[in-house]
């Protein structure tokens, strides 16, 4: 049995690191030891798992789903060894982290390093994407989202509050006015960020209750920050997080409109799939992003 998870594991370390070689240096292994695990582990299967190159390593389709199900088994009795010392033992290992580019990029990434600097023994694989992660076919630890809405299939924690906010360019205000309700949006251009939760239907509050406002406009994007440039640039109304439009604010270069009519509620949340055992590092990373954004409010 230990044989055969020594076997699972190098393959799984030999994927994750990009090649035998990368692998056996991050794991302190010989690479032709690597090699004999793998190949070892494929006559036992009786299928090539990985398409080996001078220059790249591919899974093969039995190899990518054999991937899927090993890295969850291996992830699982990790979390396993790791809540019976947890209490005790410095979080340590790698630990694999989603989040939406922008935010990960500006917001982020200060408050994961600090982390790092505290727990050496952890290393980070952060991923910035804005698209829809599935944390458990790829493997991720913890994703933060922005949101309103939860996953039943997952476990969420909030982090911290967030918000949006409406803007546009001085230049754009002074030619069309500034709307007097969110209604006047549907006739006003603006700048539709796809990755936004409603997309064209931008959600406001009005006499209590939410109401949604179809908008449109010159440009479509799949990006928050792109977004905020088009609005720079006088295209058109946009609503954009806060964290990327006050900067901007500060700077003159947008003016923030309808601000008493952005509904409230979205938080960032920390989620992650059931599991019987959570990992001590994943806990001890959203328990340092609760207290640093206690401290570090985002604005």
């Amino acid at each position: 049995m230990t044989q055969d998870l020594a076997r699972i594991r190098a393959f799984v370390q030999v994927f994750d690191a990009g090649g035998f070689s990368s692998a056996a240096r991050q794991h302190g292994r010989s690479k032709a030891l690597l090699s004999k695990y793998v190949t070892d582990l494929e006559d036992y299967l009786g299928v090539r798992l990985m398409n080996r190159t001078t220059r790249k390593l591919s899974l093969t389709e039995a190899g990518e789903a054999y991937y899927r199900e090993a890295s969850q088994l291996l992830q699982q009795l990790d979390d396993l060894d790791a809540s019976i010392s947890e209490q005790t033992s410095e979080p340590r290992g790698l630990l694999r982290v989603s989040a939406p580019r922008n935010f990960g990029e500006s917001t982020l990434a200060p408050a994961i390093f600090a982390f790092l600097v505290d727990h050496p023994a952890v290393t980070l694989d952060l991923r910035l994407e804005d698209r829809y992660v599935d944390l458990v076919d790829e493997g991720i630890d913890v994703a933060l989202r922005i949101s309103t809405m939860t996953d039943s299939s997952l476990i969420a924690r909030k982090i911290a509050d967030m918000k949006v906010m409406v803007v546009a360019s001085p230049a754009l205000v002074r030619k069309v006015g500034v709307p007097r309700n969110p209604d006047e949006l549907r006739s006003l251009p603006c700048i539709v960020d796809i990755n936004l939760q409603g997309q064209a239907n931008w959600r406001f509050v009005e006499d209590g209750r939410t109401v949604s406002v179809h908008v449109n406009g010159p440009v479509r994007c799949n990006s928050p920050l792109v977004a905020r440039q088009a609005a720079v640039a006088g295209l058109g109304f946009a609503m954009l997080p806060s964290y990327l439009a006050e900067p901007v604010i500060e700077e003159g270069k947008l003016e923030a409109v309808l601000a008493d009519r952005v509904p409230t509620g979205q938080t960032l949340q920390a989620v992650y799939p059931h599991r019987r055992h959570l990992a001590g590092k994943v806990r001890a990373l959203i328990d340092h992003l609760v207290k640093w954004f206690e401290i570090h409010p985002v604005h």
